[in-house]
């Protein structure tokens, strides 16, 4: 039997990773019909099914569930290998992937990615917008940006950026319908702007001052995205919005916000930059936790 190309040997890993050709296609850098291909000639020298193919979904087969248990030791140390190379290059290279919460690509990354690249031009920079919380393993990501509360035990944690805070913001024009709010019991009066996790549950408000705590799950008239359409939704007025202080700043900052229960919203650690311990490091990660750690960031 003619061996399998090593190739077609990673491009199954990803398929099987990812459970989905398009997206290992979109790794692997092919069309996903190239992907199609790799797959169908590997079954076809093996003599057996990987996967099990519906117009909705890709899942291993028990034959592929044993291959890819064999297989991945075995590419990890290729991969450990070609890394090992890169050691000898001048200037870090590499493909790295980074699986992130959009809060976090939004207030951190997106500031990182141009001075990044421009700095190592011999990187790839893959980056995932993903609310949920994601084993960063198994979908093959370098790395993963969380909030501390949210990293893995079993990972290596850098911090990135500084503490974060919170702001209730309302617009003016809300505001002269609508008292504002001294103490966090009175936004039980207020239309407030909910925002719900990927899991369903509703985001909570929190606040706290000296020993005084205080939790609320908001009521109002519309549950939306944290990141753009509730600050759209607190400058047309529909209500209060609990937001990242950064979000909301320029608008604050202008009149367009006005915000209310300052001393009321603490600072929490904020982010982590994690990452799996490994042999070794790849030279892409590398270079990027460098960046992440200068102080001028």
């Amino acid at each position: 039997m003619p061996q399998p190309n090593l190739s077609h040997l990673a491009v199954f890993a990803a398929v099987a990773r990812h459970c989905s050709f398009q997206r290992a296609a979109a790794e692997a850098g092919m069309s996903t019909s190239a992907v199609s291909h790799a797959i169908r000639g590997l079954e076809e020298r093996l003599g057996v099914s990987l996967f099990n193919r519906t117009t909705r979904s890709v899942a291993l087969t028990e034959a592929g569930q044993r291959l890819l248990e064999r297989l991945q030791p075995a590419l990890r140390d290729v991969g450990d290998a070609l890394e090992e190379m890169n050691s000898f290059r001048a200037t870090p290279a590499g493909t790295l992937r980074i699986n992130t919460s959009r809060i976090a690509a939004h207030l951190l990354l997106a500031p990182l990615i141009l001075p990044f690249l421009a700095a190592y031009p011999e990187i790839r920079l893959e980056i995932v917008e993903d609310d949920g919380l994601v084993d960063i393993v198994a979908g093959g990501f370098d790395a993963g940006i969380r909030f501390d509360e949210d990293v893995p035990e079993d990972m290596v944690g850098v911090r990135f950026g500084g503490p974060q805070r919170f702001a209730v913001v309302g617009s003016p024009g809300y505001f002269t319908r609508w008292p504002p709010p001294r103490h966090p019991p009175d936004l039980a009066r207020h239309a407030c702007i909910r925002h719900r996790f990927p899991s369903g549950r509703i985001f909570k408000w929190e606040f706290r001052q000296g020993s005084e705590r205080f939790e609320l799950e908001p009521a109002g008239p519309a549950t939306l995205d944290m990141l753009g359409l509730g600050l759209r939704a607190a400058l047309d007025g529909i209500g209060l919005a609990f937001l990242f202080e950064q979000l909301a700043a320029e608008a604050v900052a202008d009149g367009r916000l006005v915000r209310v229960l300052d001393d009321w919203c603490p600072s929490y650690p904020g982010f982590m930059l994690y990452y799996p311990r490994q042999r070794r490091m790849p030279s892409a990660l590398r270079a990027f936790i460098d960046m992440v750690r200068r102080p001028a960031l």
